[in-house]
């Protein structure tokens, strides 16, 4: 839940309050005369999922012989796991 806070307050101490919405990741509603007109929070972090396309396009490639490789990496690692015996860790 966002802390609500005045206008002049924030005036006063903007510097401790975007302080706090950087480092502490705290948000807050801002009012004037009781009235909520602003909210202070922190922007999202990360990528937006409609950017995955481009990332992955922006990606080197593997060189056909590298593909090879890895596909038989990958197969040798799956053979070595279906005959590895699975332990219950939660077993004593």
């Amino acid at each position: 839940m966002a802390e609500t806070l005045t206008v002049t307050e924030v005036v006063r101490h903007f510097a401790e309050y975007v302080n706090r919405v950087a480092y502490r990741r705290e948000s807050f509603v801002l009012v004037r005369g009781k009235k909520a007109i602003a909210e202070l929070r922190p922007l999202p972090t990360g990528r937006r999922l409609s950017e995955l396309p481009g990332l992955f396009a922006s990606l080197p490639h593997l060189s056909t012989d590298e593909a090879g490789e890895l596909a038989a990496d990958i197969d040798s690692a799956r053979e070595e796991l279906a005959r590895t015996e699975v332990r219950d860790p939660w077993r004593s």
